[in-house]
């Protein structure tokens, strides 16, 4: 099964042709640029690595696809996703988050739901590789 967070997610996965084209749209948008990675993607992980400091000066897409080969060389088993970040309003806001790699065999989520007194529902999950 695929994981599916962020934008892309559903389409195969980017070319390092369309991630420069993504990376390129993001910084004539005046957006910075932060690469995270992990190896736990459940979606109520919030609290991925920060590959460094996010690219706020950075006008060139060479550049985050340097930094982007450095964190996959580092972390070829994990995901990596790219964050762009806009601060017009004066905070930081992620305005666009996409997944540029994965590992080989990716983990599986199962969901089980239970239905409990009062119409509640607890639910269990457990990840399968």
């Amino acid at each position: 099964m695929r994981i599916t967070q962020g934008c892309f997610s559903f389409l195969p996965d980017l070319t390092d042709e369309q991630i420069t084209a993504q990376v390129e749209y993001c910084l004539r948008k005046g957006w910075a640029i932060g690469i995270e990675y992990t190896d736990d993607p459940h979606p109520r992980n919030t609290y991925w690595e920060m590959w460094g400091h996010p690219m706020f000066d950075l006008r060139d897409a060479k550049g985050v696809m340097m930094e982007l080969d450095d964190c996959r060389k580092a972390n070829p088993q994990h995901y990596i996703r790219l964050n762009a970040f806009d601060s017009n309003r004066g905070f930081e806001t992620v305005t666009m988050s996409f997944i540029v790699n994965r590992p080989e065999n990716e983990p599986t989520l199962a969901m089980t739901r239970t239905d409990t007194r009062g119409r509640s529902q607890r639910y269990s999950w457990a990840t399968r590789v």
